[in-house]
């Protein structure tokens, strides 16, 4: 039998250990109450911007997604997959409102697009800045995935500067990775912050992989909503050449100090085409266009930007063992001409 001390100095000791743990569940517990608010409190704020829409094509087939409003005078966001090539588009709100909406216009190579809906009372979404996100902060998803409307998930940013390939081809950039559930129906809805500000529009998700979702950066969103609505589309620069990408053999590299290890090879130049007018040839391979190096045709689409368009421009390109400079000037693609 322990003696008296000993049995007080043990039974204390046990004491301070359960209050210990009792306080350390108290504070676990206070942390999810507050994650639980904080996750409710911003369904709450952005769930009324939320939309559903309903697409009709001309082949009677259809299809649906999501949208969010995010002016007051009825303009929205959505993805250009989900209303590509549409003969209708009808829009349900929240308060259970239905109504025909106008496409303003669409980039499928951000897979972006606006819509317009004329009703009153409208409370559009608040627009944050994606380049303050940071990788574990917290997020949440609002979307109608297969038809049940206004679904709330939530996660945790996975991954930033992400490249994902639009379904036009194109690469787009600085794609937002998130484990949030999202299934078909959530694209075009919007990827939210804590503070329920808008920092993504949802756009995939790599199936059958779980949790590896993306989102359109808003502030990507807001460029090409904002060219949208004043253009109703995106124009980028042709230059009218077909390509892959190639390494460089390392003498050439070690000889003119070039800054990249592949380029782009050229294995085919359209006629009448500004790459015709450069004098570009089958067998040239592309290393820079402007101050900026080309190591693939990525990176020669993302400089071949709607300000590229008209404006004259040098291209580098080996040419053998010979370093060349051509110059250029890139048109309008022909597939976005009287679009």
């Amino acid at each position: 039998m322990p003696g008296t001390l000993e049995w007080i100095a043990q039974n204390g000791a046990d004491a301070e250990r359960a209050e210990s743990i009792k306080a350390a569940v108290s504070a676990d517990e206070s942390l999810l109450d507050a994650y639980s608010q904080a996750v409710t409190r911003a369904a709450e704020q952005v769930s009324p911007a939320v939309v559903n829409v309903d697409v009709r094509q001309r082949a009677a087939s259809g299809g649906s997604g999501s949208g969010f409003l995010f002016t007051p005078d009825g303009l929205i966001l959505t993805n250009s997959h989900v209303v590509h090539r549409a003969a209708r588009i009808n829009v349900t709100l929240t308060d259970g409102r239905r109504m025909q909406a106008d496409l303003v216009g669409e980039d499928p190579d951000t897979d972006l697009a606006v819509l317009r809906i004329d009703a009153p009372g409208l409370t559009p979404v608040r627009l944050g800045d994606s380049r303050g996100l940071r990788v574990g902060q917290v997020v949440i998803a609002i979307g109608n995935p297969y038809g049940f409307q206004y679904s709330v998930t939530a996660g945790v940013v996975s991954a930033l500067g992400r490249s994902l390939r639009a379904r036009s081809g194109r690469l787009i950039d600085d794609v937002i990775q998130t484990d949030a559930a999202l299934n078909p129906g959530n694209s075009g809805g919007p990827l939210i912050t804590a503070r329920g500000e808008v920092i993504g529009v949802n756009t995939a998700v790599i199936l059958p992989a779980q949790g590896l979702c993306f989102a359109i950066p808003v502030n990507t969103a807001k460029l090409v909503a904002g060219r949208l609505i004043k253009d109703g589309k995106i124009r980028r620069g042709y230059i009218g050449v077909g390509g892959q990408n190639v390494p460089i053999p390392r003498r050439l590299v070690r000889a003119y100090h070039l800054p990249v290890e592949t380029g782009i090879l050229v294995v085919s130049v359209e006629e009448t085409s500004p790459a015709k007018c450069a004098t570009l040839a089958d067998g040239d391979v592309i290393i820079r266009y402007g101050q900026h190096p080309v190591a693939s045709i990525d990176d020669l689409h993302r400089l071949l930007i709607d300000e590229a368009v008209g404006v004259h421009s040098t291209l580098t390109i080996l040419r053998g063992a010979d370093l060349v400079t051509l110059e250029i000037v890139p048109g309008e693609s022909p597939a976005r001409v009287g679009e």
